[in-house]
């Protein structure tokens, strides 16, 4: 079991609620560099298509955040390398090398962490 620190515990916590309330396939949940904290779902219309990383990459942008402190992702995947390239992307533009980021199963345990 990973241990989180409580700032990170609450993005889980976080990414959990909104997947959830949604019924998404994915929620995420990020904390700026600021301390703020953006959570979303995936968007699965037919005029648009977001996973839940890149609508709290956009909530943060549009917000002012100057970048990436920590992001969690809950859903399906299991490892760092089935993170989406695209989603890998945006954490990588906004968070830079040190960005951490835990993976969660749809239970809320992390089963991975960066």
């Amino acid at each position: 079991m990973v241990e989180l620190s409580p700032e990170d515990a609450k993005l889980v916590t976080l990414a959990r609620s909104t997947r959830a309330r949604t019924q998404a396939a994915e929620g995420a949940a990020v904390r700026d560099l600021d301390g703020r904290t953006y959570a979303g779902a995936t968007v699965d219309l037919e005029a648009l298509k977001l996973s839940a990383v890149q609508v709290c990459a956009a909530m943060s942008v549009a917000s002012g955040s100057r970048g990436l402190a920590a992001a969690v992702v809950l859903g399906r995947a299991t490892e760092l390398d089935h993170l989406t390239e695209p989603d890998r992307a945006v954490l990588a533009e906004l968070g830079g090398e040190g960005v951490v980021v835990h993976l969660a199963d749809e239970s809320g345990a992390v089963v991975a962490s960066s």
